[in-house]
């Protein structure tokens, strides 16, 4: 979780890493600066924030405006830095629009929550068989998180192999032309001794 400040007609965008097929929650709450109490107001009536998610292709995800505190959710159908930008639906001209606002945002990747009133339910099998569901369920999305950690590193592995790759055949490339260079050289030196008649 997080909170960060924001104008009030300005977008702000945070990078989540998310792997495919993975449920992503956000949560978030405005507050508006009050100036008379050069504080912030514990809510920002009458203010709505766009959420705007977007893939690592470019395709908008969730396009959407919610109010001052809300929750959305996306399931990522492709690995990658998806894009979560927040702007209010702020109706002033960018010139009036001064006032700042905080914005709290909790993003979960992949964590489903457990409902207490089932928790809380008289009957244990039903909470035991609930919470395995819900380990179970836990357990799938941290193999996928592994698989998606592999494949990242697999193509660091590769980019790395391709850049000792082009750094040895250019070692090989300088050293054929330092020999090539100092035998030009030594062939130089000579021709010049003899045409002088040093040698």
């Amino acid at each position: 979780a997080l909170f960060f400040h924001s104008g009030e007609r300005e977008e702000k965008c945070i990078i989540e890493d998310v792997p495919s097929d993975t449920l992503v929650t956000g949560n978030y709450k405005v507050q508006r600066w009050d100036t008379h109490k050069q504080d912030f107001l514990e809510s920002a009536p009458g203010l709505g924030m766009f959420v705007t998610v977007t893939t690592p292709s470019d395709e908008v995800l969730l396009s959407k405006l919610y109010g001052p505190q809300g929750t959305f959710s996306f399931t990522s159908y492709i690995s990658g830095g998806h894009i979560i930008c927040l702007q209010s639906n702020s109706t002033r001209f960018v010139a009036f629009a001064g006032s700042k606002l905080r914005i709290h945002l909790d993003i979960r990747v992949g964590e489903h929550f457990l409902d207490e009133s089932i928790i809380q339910a008289k009957d244990k099998v039903n909470e035991v068989n609930f919470r395995l569901e819900h380990l179970i369920e836990q357990i799938y999305h941290i193999s996928k998180e592994q698989n998606y950690e592999r494949e990242r590193e697999e193509k660091f592995r590769k980019t790395s192999e391709e850049t000792n790759s082009n750094i040895l055949w250019w070692a090989i490339v300088q050293t054929l032309i330092l020999i090539s260079i100092g035998i030009w050289q030594i062939k130089s030196l000579r021709d010049f001794f003899i045409s002088k008649k040093l040698v």
